[in-house]
């Protein structure tokens, strides 16, 4: 907190102390005023360094998840390297752990009893993991269609899970009336200014586990637009502080049913983000987000990067999932292969050739082992007779 120099609106650039506000600008509202965390950079670097780094023999999920490489992968698709970083290894099996660990850790500093979210069923269920280690009470909003395993993970975390009749931005919007109503620390994307700083550790990590050299591109799939932001603050940030030369472009990949930021910045001038909202249908149930709520941030951070976004369709994202499977081991959820799509999407299009891209792999596909069935094919059943097994051979 001691290097927290402000919370800054993201619109109209206004500075509040980290103890005058708590989620929201009051001029620009909870959409259009979402807050960036901004610190001293000038005391950062005492303690927080690449030498500092290395000195430091953490290796929990507070330090770094492994990242993978793929050599052959990567000449198949003609680019020079094909890194994944797969978050589906965090204790709850998805990049959510990033953001949530924190919050768990700021509503105990705020003295709250009750933390909540609205979620399609990642952030939830990393803010159930979490708080149940403490003496956290957690209330928690999704989707009547959240996959069945997601909705089991927050049951068995102790969580008071509430089923709503209606999509996830239909959940959000209770969650945070219900939020305002009884006091409870809300955890929901955007609302909360320091879920981008647990977010963007998995840029921290990346460029450290590449020796301060990131790569060309970095695909990361966008619902609600927290995570692809968070990514972005923390390559600026590095650079900022000198640790790395250059930024790698990122690649927000959305599904083509649900592409409002995507939509929103191919619109952008530089100055204002518009905001539409949509219908959102798509089998990538953690980026099916019709009313993202980072949209102005997401936009923001993604121009000021360089990057871009990109939309994928649902064949794309399925055929996406066992591909990533078989050829790497990596076993994602929808959302986690629709980077991958995107950026196989890219490499056929002969964009990214000759360049060193990764991909972030936000949930594992134990998290929808519904969908990953429709794509995986059918076991054999047979007669326990060696005869049976060579007919099939």
């Amino acid at each position: 907190m001691g290097k927290i120099k402000a919370l800054r609106c993201i619109t109209c650039g206004k500075e509040y102390s980290p103890t005058d506000v708590e989620y929201t600008c009051p001029d620009c509202g909870p959409r259009r005023g979402t807050l960036e965390v901004i610190y001293d950079y000038e005391q950062v670097p005492e303690k927080f360094n690449k030498e500092t780094l290395a000195r430091d023999m953490e290796r929990t999920m507070w330090r770094y998840l492994p990242v993978y490489e793929f050599p052959k992968l990567a000449t198949q698709h003609g680019l020079k390297a094909l890194y994944i970083k797969d978050d589906g290894q965090n204790p709850t099996a998805s990049y959510k752990d990033r953001a949530s660990s924190v919050v768990v850790i700021k509503a105990q500093e705020k003295r709250k009893k009750v933390v909540t979210a609205a979620s399609t069923g990642n952030a939830a269920s990393s803010l159930a993991g979490f708080s149940a280690a403490t003496d956290l009470e957690t209330m928690i909003f999704v989707p009547r269609t959240a996959p069945e395993a997601k909705v089991t993970q927050l049951l068995i975390y102790g969580a008071k899970v509430f089923l709503v009749n209606g999509s996830y931005d239909v959940a959000y919007d209770l969650a945070a009336e219900a939020a305002m109503e009884f006091g409870w620390y809300n955890r929901s994307a955007a609302v909360n200014p320091y879920l981008v700083e647990g977010k963007k550790t998995g840029a921290l990590e990346l460029a450290e586990q590449l020796s301060w050299n990131p790569p060309d591109f970095v695909f990361v799939g966008v619902g609600d637009g927290s995570v692809v932001s968070g990514i972005c603050k923390g390559f600026a940030e590095l650079q900022k502080l000198g640790m790395i030369e250059r930024l790698p472009q990122v690649i927000g990949v959305q599904a083509q049913g649900s592409a409002p930021i995507a939509a929103a910045f191919r619109k952008y001038d530089g100055k204002n983000v518009s905001i539409d909202d949509i219908e959102a249908a798509t089998v990538a149930d953690s980026i099916c987000v019709g009313k993202p709520r980072d949209i102005v941030k997401a936009v923001k951070y993604v121009h000021a990067n360089g990057g871009n976004f990109i939309t994928v369709s649902d064949e794309q994202i399925m055929a996406a999932i066992a591909t990533m499977a078989r050829e790497t081991g990596v076993f994602p959820e929808p959302a986690g292969a629709a980077p991958f799509a995107g950026l196989l999407k890219l490499a056929s299009e002969g964009k990214i050739t000759g360049k060193r891209a990764a991909i972030i792999v936000t949930g594992n596909g134990l998290k929808d082992i519904v969908t990953a069935r429709r794509v995986a094919g059918r076991a054999i059943e047979i007669e326990p007779t060696l005869a049976a097994v060579k007919e099939h051979l």
